[in-house]
């Protein structure tokens, strides 16, 4: 029964995993170029709902829904400002900027609340027992968010003239635009969508530990091992991958320290570039 309990909590480390994971490869589908400052951005969006749940008294639902609207408009922003410039010099380049704007967000985030763990203000509630699975109030709001989202995610790349308009500039972005879909459109809404996802997942992941300024980074290569191993730009690999690395993760915990925790998404980033580079359902690539 241990390890059913254990394979559980580490689905639910994937599910948590799947909003930033799905954020990763939907950004990388349209604009080429891992963006390292996802965990920061989450951090952001958490510190945010938190803001309004904890200080000002609003209900975490509220909090959480306005912390991801505004979390989409600052991604927005955040590439006005930081990446279109910088669009043309190739994905190295955004690759980097990335990186020094996730420096800059996680610090202005220790700068306004300190080192110090904070949590949202949650009604507790007793665990209860599924088929002998102990489960809590905060892994059935994860487990009912994170699905909602991949459903509205799937209806929006599938079923929606914005999400076919966003999988046609991800295929081909010469040919979308000789069919007159407007690229800068597209990249907007894909950064919107992007800090949709990132501030659902702060507030999941705040929900699931402390708020701390390197909560977001702490799950930044767990969230990278999914994309890639699932295949950058494939929303479905992102979603499996992120279940993937979340199970194993915890069951390595019964027979390694669980200091070598964190080893796991590594050694899978490692294969997976070593065995198949597209990941499981990514395309590819042709040199041509």
């Amino acid at each position: 029964m241990y390890i059913i309990q254990t394979a559980f909590n580490g689905v639910i480390s994937g599910v948590i995993m799947t909003l930033p994971a799905l954020a990763v490869t939907l950004l990388f589908g349209v604009l080429k170029f891992p963006n390292f400052a996802v965990g920061a951005m989450m951090t952001v969006a958490a510190y945010l709902a938190f803001a309004l749940n904890a200080q000002l008294g609003w209900p975490l639902l509220a909090a959480a829904l306005t912390a991801a609207l505004a979390m989409g408009v600052l991604c927005i922003a955040i590439d006005q400002v930081t990446f279109k410039p910088l669009r043309e010099r190739g994905g190295i380049t955004l690759m980097v900027a990335s990186l020094g704007l996730g420096f800059i967000l996680e610090n202005l985030a220790r700068f306004a609340y300190g080192n110090a763990a904070r949590s949202f203000v949650i009604e507790l509630a007793r665990p209860f027992r599924v088929a002998d699975i102990r489960m809590n109030y905060e892994q059935m709001i994860t487990l009912s968010v994170s699905a909602t989202a991949m459903l509205l995610m799937w209806f929006l790349l599938s079923r929606t003239a914005t999400g076919r308009a966003m999988r046609a500039v991800a295929d081909n972005p010469a040919l979308a635009l000789v069919r007159g879909i407007e690229s800068p459109r597209v990249i907007r809404w894909t950064w919107f969508i992007t800090g949709l996802l990132l501030g659902v997942g702060g507030v999941l992941i705040g929900m699931d530990r402390a708020l701390e300024p390197p909560m977001g980074s702490n799950y930044l290569i767990s969230v990278f091992a999914a994309a890639i191993l699932g295949g950058l730009g494939s929303p479905l690999g992102a979603f499996v991958g992120a279940i993937i690395i979340g199970v194993v993760s915890e069951l390595s915990t019964l027979v390694l320290p669980p200091n070598y925790r964190i080893g796991v998404p590594l050694v899978a980033i490692a294969l997976v570039l070593i065995f198949r580079p597209q990941g499981l359902f990514g395309q590819p690539y042709i040199r041509k």
